[in-house]
């Protein structure tokens, strides 16, 4: 008589694991691509033919004192404005997904806990729950911000765009890209937590803008500033088309200190020995140092969320 020996059920590979996550999020898939597809789309034709109209437009119509350029240049600069906005919004939908969809919901409807005991163990799934995701996202945003700082260089109307400006800063460089790196990361750790799908959108959404916020004021002060010194004739002597940071008076030692005069008569700057005003500011030659010490807080604080949310998912199956 031949014995049957049951085989022990196999777990996927991660391939497949990541095949299945591309599955069941489909259409996340499908409105990444159209995205995708759509801001490419409005960058380039501003590159190109909406591109060359402003261009004409702006020759055929600005005179030294007045300029009638009718709605080329208009259109020209709404679709640069457009594809930055929705670029700079990004985060906030990927953090609302993740915290809401991709693992809240999950562990709300009992999914995951199916997958965990018949085929996945519960680090595989959050590392594919992660992984394509941040891939994807990746390229994605990658492209984008390449086309929109190829719009950039290539301004055809001299007028408008400031490498410092809020909006135009961030998605010229690799900070674009790993904003939506860390709304991943936040949003996936505020669904573990909240173990619901709302909750988990709702608690992703607070930490994304929390961790933006207070990233988007210490970025600037992770570069050394320039300063820029005025007299009392000349006042603050920031350029223009620079990162604005703090300012005030300058004394006789040469100190800087909070500018006590402001409103005040001739003889304040005498009575408090203020013989001058400072200005802090950034270049843009400094672009690239300002760029790649943001993204790196960034990326610092995506690996402690990730790291967090593996921690507490092993705690809570172990």
């Amino acid at each position: 008589m031949t014995a049957l020996a049951t085989a022990p059920t196999a777990r996927p590979r991660p391939a497949r694991a990541w095949r299945a996550v591309v599955r069941l999020h489909r259409p996340a898939l499908i409105f990444w691509g159209l995205f995708v597809a759509l801001v490419s789309a409005v960058l380039l034709w501003a590159y190109g033919p909406g591109g060359n109209a402003a261009a004409a437009a702006w020759r055929r119509s600005c005179t030294v004192d007045l300029c009638d350029v009718g709605y080329a240049v208009d259109f020209y600069h709404l679709a640069y404005r457009f594809c930055e906005a929705l670029i700079t919004f990004l985060p906030v939908v990927v953090a609302l997904w993740a915290g809401g969809i991709l693992i809240g919901r999950e562990l709300e409807n009992g999914t995951a806990e199916l997958a965990w005991s018949q085929s996945v163990s519960p680090a595989r799934w959050l590392l594919a729950k992660l992984a394509v995701p941040a891939a994807l996202l990746t390229a994605g945003t990658t492209l984008l911000v390449l086309l929109h700082r190829l719009l950039f260089d290539a301004h055809q109307v001299p007028k408008g765009w400031n490498w410092s400006d809020s909006g135009t800063f961030e998605t010229n460089g690799p900070i674009a890209v790993a904003y939506p790196l860390l709304g991943l990361a936040l949003g996936a750790l505020a669904g573990l937590i909240a173990g619901r799908a709302v909750r988990g959108l709702i608690g992703g959404l607070l930490a994304n803008a929390t961790a933006t916020i207070l990233i988007g004021l210490a970025g600037p002060h992770l570069v050394p500033w320039r300063i820029s010194v005025g007299d009392l004739k000349e006042g603050y002597a920031a350029p223009s088309g620079v990162i604005h940071g703090g300012e005030g008076a300058v004394t006789s030692t040469g100190a800087h200190i909070a500018d006590p005069c402001t409103g005040a008569g001739k003889s304040c700057p005498a009575a408090h020995d203020i013989v001058g005003y400072y200005s802090e500011y950034h270049p843009s030659s400094q672009f690239w140092a300002l760029q790649l010490t943001e993204t790196a807080l960034i990326l610092a604080v995506t690996a402690l969320a990730t790291a967090a949310a593996f921690t507490l998912l092993r705690r809570r199956t172990s």
